[in-house]
C-alpha cells in the first residue's frame, strides 16, 4: 500500500505545482501566509501565489474532510460585485445561466463563454439584491476581470473585491462547527448565502464548496481572516487542509478543475455541464457560443468528459492517451490520482462520444505503459451537499 500512495502525494503537488511555474520572487502571499507556515504548511507556487500543498499529509488531510471538517484557504480566488443597471440581463449574454429568475440570496454555478462557445473560465454567481456576487478562478481572475469590463455594457461596474479573504470549511461536521462559531448558518441550504456577523464585523457565507461535501465558504476582509481561522481551528473537529487534498476530494466528486479538465478548447457540453444551461435559455439563446451550444445539445458533442476506473494500483497522470481496442488515440486523460476513500487509482479525461458510454473498455497509455480502464459513472465518491427537506 506505501507504494501507491506515496505516488499519489508526489503525484498531486507535482500537478499542482505544474500550474505555476515562475519563480517566488514573482509570487503573491496570502493574508494567512504565517499562518499556514507556523503550521507545518509546505508552500508551493499555486496560481501566481505561494500555497499550502499540505500539512500532515495530503492522504490524512484528505479522510479528515470526509470524516470531520477540513479548512481551506481559497483566497486567492477572485471575489468580484458586479453592479448596475440590468446587471442580470448583461451577464446574461456571457454566461448561459438564468440570471435574471435567480432568487435573492441563492448562488448558481455558471460558465464564462467566448463566442465559439469555449470556457473562459468557471465561476459562482450570486444574486445579492440587485448585484451580483461572482467567485472566480485565482488562476484565470485577471483575465475573467478583463473580459468582464471589456464585454460588458459602460454602466456595468465590476469591483474586485481584493481586500476579502475567502476560507472554505468543508466536511460532515461543518455545520456543526460553524453553527457554534457563528449561530444562524445551519439553517442555509445548498447554494445558498447570506450575511452574517463574526466578532461583530460583517461577514459573507454561503453553503458551497468543491469537494463534494457539505460546507460553507467564508468572506472575511483579509485583516480579519487570521482571528476567523484561529477560532475555527481551535475546534477539535477542525484541521487546516491544503491543495493536495483538495485536489483529490474534488476528483472523487468528480468535480472539473480549470485549466485542466475545462479550457477555451471545452464547451460546456462536451464536458457534461449541460445543468448550468438552463431551459429557457436553451429556447432564448443569446449568449455567447449559443449556436454552437445548441448545436451540441440537439446533436451531441464531438468528445465527452467521462470518468475511468483504472485496472492498476499506479495512478495515471494528466496527460496519459485513451487508446481503443485497436490502439488509435481516441480521447486524453485530463486529472489523475489514487482515490484515498475508495483504495484504487481514478481519472477522468475526454474521449470521442462513440466511446463515453458507461462500462466501455479502453485502455490508457502513460510513458509506454498500457493500463485497462473501464469507462465510469461519476461522482466517484456520492456528494453529500445539504439539501433542506432532506431526510
Amino acid at each position: 500500500m506505501a507504494g501507491p500512495l506515496w505516488r499519489s502525494r508526489r503525484f498531486v503537488a507535482e500537478s499542482l505545482m505544474d500550474q505555476d511555474s515562475r519563480s517566488s520572487e514573482t509570487l503573491e502571499t496570502l493574508p494567512l501566509d504565517s499562518w499556514h507556515r507556523s503550521k507545518g504548511a509546505r508552500m508551493v507556487p499555486f496560481a501566481g501565489y505561494e500555497m499550502p500543498v499540505q500539512y500532515e499529509g495530503i492522504i490524512a488531510e484528505h479522510l479528515w474532510t470526509r470524516e470531520n471538517a477540513g479548512l481551506f484557504d481559497v483566497s486567492h480566488m477572485g471575489q468580484l460585485l458586479v453592479h448596475g443597471r440590468s446587471v442580470d440581463t448583461a451577464l446574461e449574454r456571457l454566461l448561459p445561466g438564468d440570471l435574471r429568475g435567480l432568487p435573492d440570496m441563492k448562488l448558481k454555478y455558471s460558465l464564462l463563454l467566448d463566442d465559439d462557445a469555449g470556457i473562459i473560465d468557471d465561476l459562482m454567481a450570486t444574486r445579492r439584491g440587485d448585484d451580483f456576487y461572482i467567485v472566480v478562478n485565482g488562476a484565470t481572475k485577471h483575465g475573467d476581470i478583463h473580459e468582464f469590463e471589456t464585454r460588458l455594457p459602460g454602466d456595468v461596474v465590476v469591483d474586485y473585491m481584493k481586500e476579502q479573504a475567502l476560507l472554505a470549511l468543508q466536511g460532515p461536521r461543518a455545520a456543526e462547527v460553524l453553527e457554534r462559531l457563528i449561530p444562524g448558518v445551519g439553517e442555509l441550504g445548498f447554494m445558498q448565502g447570506g450575511p452574517f456577523q463574526f466578532s461583530g464585523r460583517p461577514t459573507w457565507i454561503s453553503r458551497s464548496g468543491y469537494t463534494g461535501e457539505d460546507g460553507f465558504e467564508i468572506s472575511i476582509p483579509g485583516t480579519q481572516v487570521q482571528e476567523l481561522a484561529d477560532a475555527l481551528t481551535s475546534d477539535p473537529l477542525v484541521k487546516p487542509i491544503g491543495l493536495g487534498a483538495r485536489d483529490s476530494l474534488r476528483l472523487e466528486a468528480g468535480l472539473p478543475l480549470y485549466g485542466h479538465d475545462l479550457d477555451h478548447r471545452t464547451t460546456p457540453v462536451m464536458a457534461g455541464l449541460n445543468f448550468a444551461i438552463n431551459k429557457r435559455r436553451r429556447g432564448e439563446g443569446g449568449f455567447a457560443g449559443a449556436m454552437r451550444i445548441l448545436a451540441e445539445l440537439e446533436n451531441g458533442p464531438p468528445q465527452k468528459r467521462v470518468g475511468f476506473d483504472v485496472d492498476s494500483r499506479q495512478p495515471v497522470r494528466e496527460g496519459a492517451l485513451v487508446l481503443d481496442g485497436e490502439g488509435n488515440e481516441v480521447g486524453k486523460v485530463t486529472s489523475g490520482g489514487f482515490s484515498p476513500t475508495l483504495q484504487r487509482p481514478i481519472a477522468m479525461g475526454y474521449v470521442g462520444t462513440p466511446f463515453a458510454d458507461i462500462g466501455t473498455p479502453l485502455k490508457l497509455e502513460q510513458r509506454g505503459k498500457l493500463f485497462d480502464v473501464r469507462v465510469a459513472a461519476m461522482p466517484f465518491v456520492p456528494h453529500r451537499y445539504h439539501r433542506k427537506g432532506a431526510a
